[in-house]
């Protein structure tokens, strides 16, 4: 038990597992989570990680197969990637990058517009995913005013799709669950237009598939083009689990975008940096953004980063005006964070990440969809090292569950077994009940067979305990 000060007086600060767990349900409030324990056995420690695998604070070891949270690419314990940041510390550890540079920003900045594909040149920093979307939309907005479209303020993005949860963000986001205790949102501004999932539709033909694109014109005129600014979409959606899109889904969003003067942003918060088996996923997938938004993978998650790349064009529009970008964020471009940022994109390059993720792909799935045979699995959809498993009443028909029984099924059932096996993935309803699957890149068969073997264990107790 350790020992510290508050108000003059002597706090205890528990160290045991028990008490570590006590103080995590009496002062950490964990995000998106309820401030009561989520069981009887409380709230999952982690106290270390080592590769594909972590440990709580009583020693059950979990393998990891949401990567943290869509992040840590390389894989835990990494002491390449822990070091990386101590030599910049102690050299320039804070300045910022708001009139000023710094050489690893500099660095970084030049690295990523190699990486990135097209005419992607600038980078604006942020810490964060959420705080990158919010940025993109207002560069956006004010790269339409500077050209004398000041009416261009509204954002299109797809169903379900999350973007974020500061409130410019949540209101791109088509997820009314967490909205509508914020709202109002900021005024009319987001527009929802259908998603890419096609598990139930009846006509699977090519042209029956793009509907969902064609949706986005629609949007945009039933609008006005004229108030229009930007579309957000995701290579593969996450919420709502792993949607992709179908072939010339992209080209058509694009020419659309073209059209009407709208900018395209790939929100790659979650698919760059290797999950996809690319850099990014737009590139993987062949269509050209105006921006695209970053995080996670970017670092790995060693240290907190995020960003925007930004398109000639639009970087173009600022430097003909003369005219500043009226944001700013304190801890945007880190000089710490580029650092270990800059070593993760070495690591990855070096060990052929994205290759392996291309590479082992099919075998990931096609394990995956070994859970077919069971009468509760309906789809199991996504690409490179991120999928998503939908979970049906019947398969035949592809009834789902409806939200009680989701909420139970979820919750009360498989999220407990799952951790009780030594799986951390996410059983998730936003939307559909899905199982949601994006482990470290450095996993391989071995990790896969794991999963799999963990996930049909928990799927044969939720289907006994649902009586199906």
């Amino acid at each position: 038990m350790a020992h510290h000060q508050k108000g003059g007086q002597a706090v205890s600060v528990p160290t045991t597992p028990t008490d570590l767990q006590a103080l995590a349900n009496a002062h950490l409030w964990g995000h998106f989570s309820k401030l009561t324990p989520a069981d009887a056995g409380g709230t999952v420690v982690i106290e270390r990680g080592e590769g594909c695998y972590v440990w709580d604070h009583t020693g059950k070891r979990y393998l990891d197969g949401l990567a943290g949270l869509f992040t840590v690419q390389a894989g835990h314990g990494r002491h390449d990637l822990a070091r990386a940041g101590a030599p910049q510390a102690e050299k320039l550890a804070y300045f910022p990058v708001w009139t000023y540079a710094h050489p690893t920003a500099e660095e970084l900045a030049t690295r990523l517009a190699a990486l990135a594909p097209g005419d992607l040149n600038r980078v604006f920093f942020t810490t964060g995913g959420g705080e990158a979307v919010e940025t993109a939309w207002k560069l956006a907005r004010q790269y339409h005013v500077m050209r004398g479209d000041t009416g261009r303020y509204k954002v299109i993005s797809r169903d379900l799709a999350y973007h974020g949860t500061t409130l410019g963000a949540l209101t791109i986001t088509g997820l009314d669950g967490i909205k509508d205790v914020f709202a109002p949102m900021l005024s009319d501004a987001g527009i929802k237009v259908p998603n890419t999932n096609s598990y139930r539709y009846e006509d699977t033909s090519a042209e029956a598939l793009l509907v969902s694109a064609d949706a986005i014109e629609a949007a945009i005129i039933e609008a006005g083009p004229e108030t229009v600014a930007a579309v957000f979409l995701e290579p593969v959606q996450n919420s709502g689990g792993c949607f992709t899109a179908p072939k010339g889904y992209f080209a058509r969003v694009r020419e659309i975008c073209d059209r009407h003067g709208v900018l395209l942003v790939s929100d790659e918060v979650i698919c760059a940096f290797g999950r996809l088996g690319a850099w990014f996923g737009s590139d993987r997938l062949g269509y050209q953004p105006d921006m695209i938004t970053m995080a996670k993978g970017l670092t790995s998650g060693y240290a907190p980063l995020g960003g925007v790349l930004v398109s000639d064009r639009i970087a173009g529009a600022f430097l003909d005006a003369d005219e500043a970008f009226l944001h700013g964020i304190t801890f945007g471009g880190h000089p710490v964070s580029c650092a270990v940022a800059l070593a993760n994109l070495d690591l990855i390059e070096r060990e052929g990440l994205n290759d392996r993720v291309l590479g082992n792909e099919l075998l990931f799935r096609k394990t995956l969809e070994q859970l077919l045979d069971l009468p509760i699995v309906g789809e199991v959809r996504g690409m490179g090292y991120f999928y998503g498993i939908e979970l049906v009443k019947d398969t035949t028909t592809k009834e789902t569950f409806g939200p009680e029984e989701s909420d139970r099924l979820l919750r009360d059932i498989l999220t407990p077994k799952l951790i009780a096996e030594g799986l951390l993935c996410r059983a998730d309803d936003r939307g559909e009940p899905v199982i949601q699957l994006s482990p470290p890149l450095i996993a391989g068969p071995e990790e896969f067979e794991e999963i799999t073997r963990m996930i049909r264990i928990a799927l044969l107790d939720a289907m006994d305990a649902m009586g199906r």
